[in-house]
């Protein structure tokens, strides 16, 4: 969005944060977490550690750098991180783990709606902060107008309400034995 040459108030982009002249707010944070199809879940092969990984298909995003910093942080050595396709868009990553067809290491906005539905599961709690995230942003000038305000806090309240209904839908669905960050070593 071009705010000199577009009629347009706000807008939410992705990223660092970090664009001159204009007023940022962080609308939502998100994390690297562990998802896949929720019958991985169950059964002889059932992903109950992260050691059972190595059973499975990895898909990649990208790079295979997310699982190699997620599989650290688990303290797992003996999952081959080379294993698995790398696509280059998540949705895709996405749509392959809801059709059982592997595990992905996915922003925890882009699987919101999937953990929701019941298409995907988080079979661990360990998560990684993601290094981007969603701001709202809009022209310094514009930022206390009041119609920017009010709409600013009602995204907002709204991504908050969304993070809550998120965190009571995945600590429902995952095993919780596995610590949430690496830090926590609970």
């Amino acid at each position: 969005v071009d705010f000199a040459r577009e009629d347009v108030d706000l807008a939410i982009r992705h990223g660092d944060g970090q664009w001159p002249g204009l007023h940022v707010t962080r609308l939502r944070a998100e994390e690297l977490v562990v998802v896949c199809a929720p019958k991985l879940l169950s059964g002889r092969n059932a992903l109950r550690r992260p050691t059972d990984l190595a059973k499975r298909t990895l898909l990649h995003v990208d790079d295979r750098g997310d699982w190699t910093r997620w599989l650290e942080a688990a303290g797992v050595k003996t999952v081959d991180v080379s294993r698995g396709p790398i696509l280059n868009q998540a949705s895709m990553a996405i749509d392959a783990a809801i059709e059982g067809q592997g595990v992905v290491l996915a922003r925890s906005a882009l699987a919101s709606w999937d953990l929701a539905g019941g298409r995907l599961a988080r079979p661990f709690a360990l998560a990684l902060p993601a290094p981007y995230a969603y701001w709202i942003v809009c022209p310094k000038a514009t930022a206390n107008l009041p119609k920017i305000v009010t709409f600013r806090e009602w995204l907002l309240a709204e991504a908050a309400a969304e993070v809550r209904q998120e965190s009571a839908a995945a600590s429902g669905r995952r095993n919780d034995r596995w610590p949430r960050t690496k830090e926590s070593g609970k």
